[in-house]
């Protein structure tokens, strides 16, 4: 129907209008009236068709469609908290401690009902109080061990002896549901669905001894489980190496606010993996992971990185409970679970869990 386009009518119409001699206007005006009756009665519908029209000649190209995430496997924060809250009631974890052994025993049965691989990594130190030995042990749960290209994700599960920067009682000991608990919560809940990812890297799933063996600041080691599977990483005959790993600590803050950790962004070969873990949060609309540094933290992904030279990056809210002025829960007697949020345990969940199903 091009006719009907105001251009073709245009030209249609100057075509056919043909000027008369002034002394036939009178014998022909019934004929011409009828003409240009006909013509009125065109030109109206073409008028109307116009006003009716659409002010553009191509539809509008359809509004974008957020992306479909029902893909995505669920993170429950919930059951991730009750981890949580069931192993702080076994006390302060210290390490070697009897506390600390029933916590062993519950994450040894988690990961194995889960189908990983159980492996303890065991070794010995002296007491830096009493010079007698403590048993320590890394708590692995491998899942596809035989995969050769494999992903670590830890945290440590141990709590500091005392509540060392508590203002009424530094000698006080405490719980740590952010500062151990929260990572152990987290990362049980993960290797709940580690087997059901359709990723072709293995998995490790990685507890850490004796992050916070620390009675003396200015004597004592810091980091020793990570710096013993470090070592033995670097240095043993082993048939597998990691491509990315990731730690989480301290994730369970109500007042969730995970900055890019200086260490993590700064360093050449983690650099990428931070950018792609933040992509990943932005994409699911999860704020929390803010997109810009602030804290340079000293935890087990130093050694795992310097020593081991594993690409890991940490995932940490520092400010605990908030940045700036007002109270501080870290290593005090305030670090309990209900300064704790299943919300944010399912924020960090849920980002890690997505970033490994999108793994190439």
């Amino acid at each position: 129907m091009n006719w009907l386009k105001p251009s073709n009518l245009d030209h249609f119409v100057s075509s056919t209008s043909i000027p008369l001699p002034t002394d036939q206007k009178e014998e022909r005006a019934p004929r011409w009236a009828t003409y240009v009756a006909a013509l009125i009665g065109v030109l109206a519908i073409v008028v109307m068709i116009i006003l009716n029209r659409e002010p553009s000649e191509e539809p509008a190209p359809p509004a974008a469609k957020p992306e479909d995430l029902s893909r995505y496997l669920p993170f429950d924060g919930e059951k991730a908290y009750q981890h949580l809250v069931d192993v702080c009631k076994f006390g302060p974890r210290v390490s070697g401690s009897q506390a600390m052994k029933l916590q062993q025993d519950y994450i040894r049965k988690y990961l194995t009902d889960a189908g990983a691989q159980v492996q303890f990594q065991s070794w010995d130190i002296r007491h830096p109080e009493t010079g007698q030995p403590v048993t320590l042990s890394n708590i692995f749960g491998r899942f596809h061990p035989e995969r050769t290209e494999r992903i670590l994700l830890a945290c440590h599960y141990d709590t500091r002896p005392y509540a060392d920067e508590d203002p009424d009682n530094p000698r006080a000991p405490f719980v740590g549901a952010n500062d151990g608990a929260s990572g152990v919560g987290l990362l049980l809940e993960l290797a709940r669905h580690i087997n059901a990812v359709d990723t072709k890297y293995g998995v490790d799933v990685v507890f850490l001894d004796a992050e916070e063996f620390i009675f003396d600041r200015e004597r004592d080691p810091f980091f020793v489980g990570s710096t013993y599977l470090a070592e033995k990483y670097r240095s043993a005959d082993i048939n597998f190496r990691y491509k990315w790993g990731i730690l989480v600590d301290m994730v369970g803050d109500k007042d969730l606010q995970i900055y890019q950790e200086r260490n993590s962004i700064s360093w050449r070969d983690t650099r990428p993996l931070v950018l792609d873990v933040w992509r990943v949060a932005k994409k699911l609309n999860i704020p929390e992971f803010v997109s810009r540094p602030r804290h340079t933290v000293n935890d087990d992904h130093v050694p795992l990185h310097d020593i081991g030279g594993i690409p890991i990056i940490d995932i940490i809210d520092f400010d605990y409970p908030s940045p700036g002025y007002g109270p501080k829960y870290w290593h005090t007697t305030k670090d309990v679970p209900e300064n704790c949020s299943a919300d944010s345990l399912a924020k960090v969940g849920k980002v890690i869990l997505t970033w490994l199903q999108e793994l190439e």
